[in-house]
């Protein structure tokens, strides 16, 4: 799990809370990073995200032959504070489907509407929870 201490982690941690996207960061099979925006929970007590994606997508391709990845925030305003984190990721057949996670729901039921979706179509849509265990952390 990804250690966060002192105020850079302090920072991290609150990003991890209250960001909605984040960039997800595979390999294509070429070796060209291919970065994404993606929605997440921060799943704090395992040091995971939980992500969730649509059935054959490029991501869970790329991920099939290398789970090694990196994530990153959007920079604050002055580009001044960077984040960038890696770990690896798994797809999680046992994770509970995004419509039945109450933290997901709450973060983007918004946006979900915005996709004229409801929980339970965007959980059939995005069928595949992935799972990213951050192991380091850097930036500043």
């Amino acid at each position: 799990m990804v250690g966060l201490k002192g105020r850079f982690g302090q920072r991290v941690r609150r990003l991890l809370r209250s960001e909605r996207v984040i960039w997800l960061t595979t390999m294509g099979p070429d070796g060209t990073p291919q970065p994404r925006p993606v929605w997440f929970v921060w799943e704090k007590a395992r040091g995971t995200l939980l992500i969730y994606s649509q059935p054959g997508s490029h991501k869970l391709k790329h991920l099939a032959r290398n789970r090694r990845v990196a994530v990153h925030f959007n920079t604050d305003e002055e580009g001044a504070f960077v984040v960038v984190m890696t770990g690896t990721a798994r797809i999680d057949r046992k994770a509970t489907p995004a419509n039945r996670r109450a933290d997901y729901v709450r973060k983007y039921r918004a946006a979900i509407r915005d996709l004229d979706m409801t929980p339970a179509s965007f959980a059939q849509a995005y069928a595949v929870p992935i799972r990213v265990r951050l192991q380091r952390a850097r930036g500043g």
